[in-house]
């Protein structure tokens, strides 16, 4: 008798303890999510020649370190290449003005350092140092544990943080990257996703670069003849399709948000960490951290913008002014004045 009711003591302790330790486990599962995401990162480059690297011991997210600090996710989109061989794969009859980015391998320890998820490959410059390029870059993203996608041979990859599943699948029209351009298979290999999944990003590099091509023209935009696609209906495609997040980049200057369904879009994130190559005329040196707080299924709840902004040779650093925040601010009334987003204080931005 006195081991049977010793028995179910213990039963009833282990009973206990595991509904504990089920009900600690939904509550890391059903927390809000800090998601933080940033645009166009290229660090510096071996190409032409190593006048385009940074001194050495500089670290690119000093000034922005303490933002990050707090993401649970963190996202970039690398523009270029982390290789330390290759041939350059376009033809330049000068190569000072031939834009290829060859960024030496061991810079990947500052997005490891910086604390980077995931970044997409999906872009003009990934190809830039043909196919050993792409093979090393995903090589030392892997070493570093940090998640990718975007090119043919790596089009979706899935990573878990504290309990969540996420899927990134990333888009870009360029030969060696998931086309933009293919909706009806991109919508496709969304769904397939979403079903592994909690959370799906969707990052795309899409529509016409500059300061000139600031709105969201809502229909197909060209550039240099080049088809880069009709990224707001892209956008709504992919969300229809069960993406929680849509991340977009390849304009080189902020563009307006939007919340559809509930999820939500950056047009584009503008530059982040470009160092020398990149023009920083106007917009184009403003660097929005958006810092968004979402739902187990993506649902965006509220979020802040923190407006950094860089130079030519220096990266991003907080600005004072909020010249980022206050141009996205400007462009979502400009390009979607039907828009459910309420714009605060310091960055502030929720649903009204």
């Amino acid at each position: 008798m006195i081991k049977r009711t010793l028995s179910l003591v213990l039963i009833t302790i282990g009973f206990i303890q595991a509904t504990a330790q089920e009900l600690d486990s939904t509550k890391v599962v059903d927390k809000e999510i800090t998601f933080m995401a940033v645009g166009d990162m290229m660090l510096g480059t071996t190409f032409p020649n190593a006048s385009y690297l940074p001194p050495k011991g500089t670290y690119p997210f000093k000034d922005v370190q303490s933002v990050f600090n707090t993401a649970d996710v963190l996202f970039g989109n690398l523009e270029g290449t982390l290789t330390d061989t290759g041939k350059n794969a376009k033809r330049c009859k000068d190569p000072s003005k031939c834009y290829s980015f060859k960024s030496p391998e061991s810079f990947g320890k500052h997005f490891e350092k910086a604390g980077f998820d995931v970044v997409s490959i999906a872009n003009n410059h990934i190809g830039d140092f043909g196919g050993i390029g792409i093979k090393n870059t995903l090589k030392t993203l892997d070493n570093l544990g940090i998640a990718s996608a975007g090119v043919l041979s790596k089009p979706t990859t899935t990573f878990e943080r504290d309990g969540v599943k996420y899927g990134l699948i990333a888009f870009a029209p360029n030969k060696d990257c998931l086309k933009l351009n293919f909706v009806t298979k991109g919508t496709q290999m969304v769904k397939n996703l979403a079903k592994k999944v909690d959370i799906v990003i969707v990052s795309f590099h899409g529509g016409a670069e500059g300061t000139k091509h600031k709105n969201v023209p809502r229909k197909t935009e060209y550039f240099y003849g080049e088809n880069r696609g009709n990224v707001y209906a892209f956008a709504h495609k992919m969300i229809d399709a069960g993406a929680g997040i849509v991340l977009g980049h390849g304009p080189h200057v902020p563009r307006a948000i939007e919340v559809y369904k509930g999820k939500f879009i950056a047009y584009s994130m503008g530059n982040f960490a470009t160092y020398k190559r990149f023009s920083m005329s106007g917009s184009k040196a403003y660097s929005p951290i958006f810092e968004l707080k979402l739902a187990k299924n993506g649902d965006f709840i509220e979020g802040k913008i923190h407006s950094a902004i860089q130079t030519k040779t220096r990266y991003p650093f907080i600005d004072s002014e909020e010249k980022a925040y206050k141009e996205i601010k400007k462009l979502t009334l400009q390009d979607f004045p039907e828009n459910k987003i309420k714009f605060g204080k310091e960055g502030k931005i929720g649903l009204q």
